[in-house]
């Protein structure tokens, strides 16, 4: 009895152990490529699965996660500037083609880097230091297309490609930085220039403005002082005097207003004029009509003092 009992406490330690070998399980994002004596038998992705011991082994455990690899490398533009180019790719194993992506590639990121500094290579000489920095994703795009095209057939799947870094060398750069700086200072002179141009026309437009304005105040002035005249002489011829008389006496105001305005002149002068002034002044008039007759158009105010003689 004691026997029987023993064999089955062996038979049941064995299926223990069996189960415990066959039993497996697969993590989330990982896949376990099965063979079967050395072939390969099948996938498995997550969950708990079973094989048979010794028969069946696990012959690769597979990261279905998304890889990053970076690539850093030195190219010839079109205008004959080498750059640094670093680029940087993300790429996974296509859970379709999990058996393929083992057998096929023996170190996927290598392989990868192969592909990626060739498209790199062929990309960034056909393009001139501008267009490579203002074209930078779509160089990116062409180089995952390309690289994903060849990586398709290994089972990887190129999910994104980034252009990170262009950097010239340093005389490059000094030299870009000083062609900048000179056309932001020949548009900063186009600029002063335009507007120095817009306060000339502005300020010419303002004299212009003024001269007009003065001219018209000069011509009502001007003519409400004809007005003004020709008011005195009616008045005068209303109430008798002659046309001579009225002359006299029109002139000889103008005299005293052109005396007046030469007093409160700034620009001090001395005039001589005849003691007898005014009951003298028919015995001025002749003398002073014509040299009147100019002062009071030409305006020129160059005296104050008047002394008599």
């Amino acid at each position: 009895m004691s026997g029987a009992l023993f064999f089955l406490l062996i038979v049941l330690a064995v299926i223990i152990v069996i189960l415990i070998l066959s039993l497996y399980i697969v993590p989330q994002q990982q896949a376990y490529i099965i063979e079967r004596f050395g072939k390969l038998h099948k996938v498995q992705f997550a969950g708990i699965h079973m094989k048979i011991p010794v028969v069946d082994r696990i012959a690769m455990k597979t990261n279905m996660r998304v890889n990053q690899l970076n690539v850093k490398l030195e190219t010839k533009t079109l205008d004959n500037v080498f750059v640094t180019v670093v680029a940087s790719t993300q790429f996974r194993v296509n859970p379709e083609n999990v058996a393929t992506a083992y057998y096929e590639l023996r170190d996927p990121a290598g392989q990868l880097r192969s592909y990626m500094e060739d498209a790199l290579r062929s990309a960034i000489p056909a393009l001139t230091l501008d267009d490579a920095f203002a074209r930078k994703d779509d160089v990116a795009a062409d180089v995952q297309k390309t690289v994903g095209i060849e990586m398709a057939r290994f089972g990887f799947t190129v999910v994104k490609t980034l252009i990170t870094a262009i950097d010239p060398s340093g005389q490059v750069k000094s030299a870009m930085d000083s062609i900048n700086a000179a056309q932001r200072e020949k548009e900063a002179t186009r600029q002063r220039a335009e507007a120095l141009r817009i306060q000339i026309e502005t300020q010419a437009a303002a004299e212009a403005e003024k001269t007009r304005l003065q001219g018209e105040g000069q011509a009502n002035y001007r003519r409400e002082i004809a007005n003004g005249i020709v008011d005195q002489i009616k008045s005068l011829q209303a109430v008798g005097m002659s046309i001579v008389d009225v002359n006299n006496v029109v002139l000889f105001n103008q005299y005293l207003d052109v005396l007046r305005s030469l007093s409160e002149s700034n620009n001090a002068k001395t005039v001589v004029l005849p003691a007898s002034t005014p009951s003298g002044y028919q015995d001025m008039y002749n003398q002073i009509t014509a040299a009147m007759l100019t002062a009071s158009t030409s305006g020129d105010e160059k005296t104050t003092t008047v002394k008599p003689r």
